[in-house]
């Protein structure tokens, strides 16, 4: 049941109780209780909102940052996230396989602020050996949710 649960508030966090134990078959305090249960054991880490700020007046520019470090004896990669977390700009922190060990993603109101936050924070922790920022022009699906519509495409003949 719990990967019913977990499939089905997935895509609507803010699905009813009642309407999730309809269509999970069960009964709305047991579906409740679950929920609960997997709060507390941080398998459900949070809720959020998905916003389409390019249909808002306010700026937004995301950023992947690709970080090549130098893994710390003992420790590995975790005390390199743990910092890179702590800070308020980071937004998410992946651990990857491939040419780079992390990808570090920002959203602020300019490239302007996402280098400088590279240069003067990001680039100055030890272990970094490099990076390499890529800015997202446009979002068309993030997290399975569709935000760009589709535009109509104009016949142009010679």
């Amino acid at each position: 049941m719990r990967e019913e649960i977990l499939r089905l508030i997935e895509n609507n966090s803010r699905i009813d109780l009642k309407e999730a134990a309809v269509l999970l078959g069960k009964g709305e305090t047991e579906v409740a209780n679950e929920i609960a249960e997997m709060e507390k054991e941080n398998i459900i880490c949070g809720y959020y909102t998905m916003i389409d700020w390019d249909k808002t007046s306010e700026n937004r520019v995301t950023a992947l940052i690709e970080v090549r470090v130098t893994p710390q004896r003992g420790t590995g990669f975790d005390d390199i996230a743990q910092r890179i977390m702590k800070y308020d700009e980071v937004k998410a922190v992946y651990l990857m396989s491939g040419g780079f060990d992390f990808t570090v993603i920002l959203e602020e109101g300019s490239m302007k602020e996402i280098a400088q936050f590279v240069v003067s924070k990001l680039s100055t922790l030890d272990s970094i050996m490099n990076t390499s920022t890529h800015f997202i022009l446009r979002k068309y699906k993030d997290y399975g949710t569709v935000l760009a519509e589709e535009n109509e495409r104009i016949l142009v003949t010679p």
